[in-house]
């Protein structure tokens, strides 16, 4: 089978949850692509060469061939419309009112819990940070968020949507700030995010991070 050419945009780190978001995506559905850097510390994605391949300036961007793509979340669309199943690994629930859940997961995640992000920045994640307890907005942020969790996540499953979905490792990202930082967190959200974290496609991406640690 033929595959186009397709290139993934990073930040020099690979500290980048949004990156991670596709990085995950294309490792599912088992698509080769090579991965260029942008460091963004010294401000190489504000330079004209990242701008001509950059509609937005940041990370991550996808290019397929000859078009190219930002935003995390639309290029994890536009990749479950180009690279359907069966052939493919679903990145989305097969029902379409889950699948729009997941979307507005999604959605959610990457324009709100600000304070959570501030606090408990992807240092977390990726180099094991160890930070000041949280303030009152960033405990509001957690509360937010862990209140989410319980409700979303069914008793007894270990994926959002009865099926892993791209979602699942969106969510993990965020809850694993405070998991892995040994913050509060019900065990049973702390297990679904231990878990979520052990997939075989998160953890290629954290070996991409370990190199550079």
């Amino acid at each position: 089978m033929s595959h186009p050419n397709i290139i993934l945009w990073s930040d020099a780190n690979f500290f980048s949850p949004y990156v991670m978001s596709v990085y995950v995506a294309l490792s599912e559905k088992g698509l080769p692509f090579t991965l260029k850097r942008i460091d963004l510390a010294r401000d190489e994605h504000h330079e004209r060469a990242y701008g001509e391949i950059s509609l937005t300036r940041r990370v991550p961007t996808l290019q397929v061939d000859d078009f190219l793509l930002s935003e995390s979340s639309a290029i994890a669309e536009y990749l479950e419309d180009s690279f359907p199943a069966p052939e493919y690994e679903r990145l989305y629930p097969r029902d379409r009112q889950k699948r729009a859940r997941a979307r507005e997961l999604q959605a959610w995640l990457r324009s709100d819990f600000m304070p959570l992000r501030q606090q408990r920045p992807t240092d977390v994640l990726f180099a094991g940070a160890r930070l000041a307890p949280l303030d009152d907005a960033g405990k509001a942020s957690a509360q937010a968020l862990i209140a989410a969790a319980e409700r979303l996540l069914p008793a007894g499953q270990q994926n959002l949507f009865g099926e892993w979905t791209i979602a699942d490792t969106d969510f993990a990202v965020m809850l694993n700030r405070l998991v892995l930082h040994g913050d509060a967190v019900p065990q049973r959200i702390a297990d679904y995010a231990h878990f979520q974290w052990q997939r075989a496609s998160v953890q290629l991406w954290l070996a991409e991070s370990a190199r550079l640690a």
